[in-house]
């Protein structure tokens, strides 16, 4: 019996940490080896999104199931037939990792009802002729969708940064054995690279990252530029997940032994953390104020991490 575990805001490490079984990390350590934490992107000057420039989920989940010892098959296509028989016949070896879908065409969820764009994944656990079932990391185990409405939600034709519908990871083996400290320590590398804007993937004309993007959302914010809509989006779903991943990045890199990274991001999320009364409440003073303080931190880590990963162990002591 494939286990549930549920967060919204991690439904991708939740999703896998589901797929993956009882030889998985907790999602919030999984969060960590997607390398999620390591940045914020201003997208085309109107998302702010608290992961680094360029990354997305597919790209996070490939490093995190990599880190971790283990090959997938990944699959994915525009045939909606063809997806249907691939996801039965990946069933027959176990439960799949089903994502990106569009969460606003997921209709077992209240207030779902037409395509808006929004990622999600959920793992599927079962199959009927006329019925899919998958635990939704957003709250509902079992869930279940007629199959014409689950295809519909995994055509994902809105969601942005995948060119296919249909993606599917199944048949997860593991190659070699990796402890969750060795999984870490290898993912640091892959974290400054984040940290540094060396992105591997075309972004949108006018994305800022870091320091940059804080700046200019925090100008934004002060000129009255910002989309109701983006400002929603800060208070429901970015302050509070950037904030949960720096803090599950600063716990599993203290308890890896890396204590000066694991201050600063610790640092960072309750910074962060503490913007979400002003800006749920209007104190654009306030808010603005501590996105210029956080703006700064992310060279910072960046220093930090470089010194970390050149002597190969925690606080430069090359352990």
């Amino acid at each position: 019996m494939t286990p549930y575990v549920g967060s919204g805001p991690y439904c991708f490490s939740n999703s896998l940490c589901m797929t993956l079984g009882e030889s998985a990390p907790p999602p919030t350590f999984l969060e960590v080896l997607t390398g999620s934490p390591f940045g914020f992107q201003l997208l085309a000057d109107e998302v702010p999104l608290f992961d680094p420039l360029g990354w997305d989920p597919e790209a996070g989940l490939d490093a995190a199931i990599d880190l971790l010892g283990y090959v997938c098959e990944r699959t994915d296509g525009n045939d909606a037939d063809d997806a249907l028989a691939g996801l039965k016949t990946a069933l027959e070896r176990g439960p799949a990792l089903a994502g990106p879908l569009d969460m606003g065409l997921l209709l077992h969820q209240p207030d779902s009802a037409s395509a808006t764009g929004a990622d999600h994944y959920v793992t599927v656990v079962a199959m009927t002729e006329d019925t899919v079932v998958f635990h939704d990391p957003h709250g509902h185990p079992f869930a279940t969708l007629p199959t014409a409405a689950f295809l519909q939600a995994w055509r994902a034709e809105k969601v942005a940064y995948i060119d296919s519908s249909f993606v599917l990871r199944s048949a997860f083996e593991r190659r070699r054995e990796v402890t969750a400290d060795e999984a870490l320590r290898a993912s640091l590398p892959g974290a400054l690279a984040w940290l540094g804007i060396r992105a591997d993937r075309d972004v949108p004309p006018g994305t800022l990252a870091n320091e940059q993007g804080l700046e200019r959302l925090a100008e934004q914010i002060t000129t009255g530029e910002l989309p109701e809509d983006m400002r929603e989006m800060l208070e429901r779903f970015s302050v509070r997940v950037g904030a949960r991943r720096l803090s599950d990045a600063a716990v599993a890199l203290s308890g890896c032994g890396y204590e000066e990274v694991a201050r600063l991001l610790r640092a960072q999320a309750m910074l962060l953390g503490s913007l979400q009364y002003p800006l749920v409440t209007g104190d654009d003073a306030t808010l603005v104020s501590g996105l210029r303080q956080l703006a700064p931190t992310y060279g910072e880590l960046r220093q930090v991490l470089a010194r970390t990963v050149a002597a190969d162990g925690p606080d430069g002591d090359g352990r």
